[in-house]
């Protein structure tokens, strides 16, 4: 299986409504492609130590954060092989390291606290972050429909929609059907531009015409917030 295992590029976020998403979309039809999956639905498990600890450090916006995720790109069965991504971002910059293992030996290796089946420096840096925050576990599902965009000049610059983002915090398999609970508010999107250079002129033309700014929205983020919010009997306005 072929894939990049390592990325160090910029990932703007950017909050769109339909008609916003539709004048974007419009302006990207000469210089960009969806990527040959189309429309896919991501499934993510992030896990956490049982205080929250990566997440709450990530809100607090500090110089450097980081996580860690299972992801899947489609429906999967035990044996068959998901991500097992490292993220950090440092001064703005997003850094991710992965590897692809089989569902069911990652998820054993994480229940048991032992070392990944794999002989590797990626697989030695994720085993290092499981030592060091210690008894990390599954906290929160997260799924999405995403489209991705790349460029027609064979740069790296790409765009992502995010839609019909979900959460919950139970049934953590990525062979699960999609279900949660619903973190953006009905007809909106959430663009990702990924990038290590800038942004070509006819994007930041129709950012500018259509007034789309940047966010700091997360998605784990989010889904922490609702959680919180809910267990000290609040309401979320996330």
């Amino acid at each position: 299986m072929a894939y990049q295992s390592t990325f160090q590029r910029y990932e703007l976020k950017y909050m769109l409504t339909k008609e916003q998403k539709e004048k974007v979309l419009d302006a990207m039809s000469r210089y960009m492609k969806i990527d040959e999956y189309g429309r896919t639905t991501i499934r993510n498990i992030y896990f956490d130590t049982d205080n929250y600890r990566l997440i709450r450090h990530s809100l607090e916006k500090p110089v450097y954060k980081e996580k860690l995720r299972l992801r899947s790109y489609q429906k999967t069965l035990p044996q068959d092989p998901v991500f097992v991504e490292l993220k950090k971002k440092y001064k703005n910059i997003v850094y991710k390291r992965r590897l692809v293992l089989p569902q069911a030996q990652v998820m054993e290796a994480f229940e048991k606290n032992i070392p990944l089946a794999e002989s590797s420096q990626i697989a030695e840096e994720i085993d290092y972050f499981r030592a060091y925050y210690q008894n990390l576990a599954p906290a929160v599902f997260l799924s999405y429909e995403r489209e991705a965009y790349y460029s027609v000049d064979g740069s790296d610059f790409r765009v992502t929609f995010d839609e019909n983002i979900l959460y919950r915090e139970h049934d953590f398999s990525l062979g699960s059907d999609v279900y949660g609970t619903p973190l953006l508010a009905e007809g909106h999107s959430l663009m990702e531009i990924k990038t290590s250079g800038g942004y070509p002129l006819w994007m930041s033309h129709v950012l500018s015409e259509q007034r789309i700014y940047k966010t700091s929205f997360s998605k784990y983020g989010s889904a922490y917030k609702q959680i919180l919010n809910r267990k000290q009997g609040g309401l979320c306005y996330a």
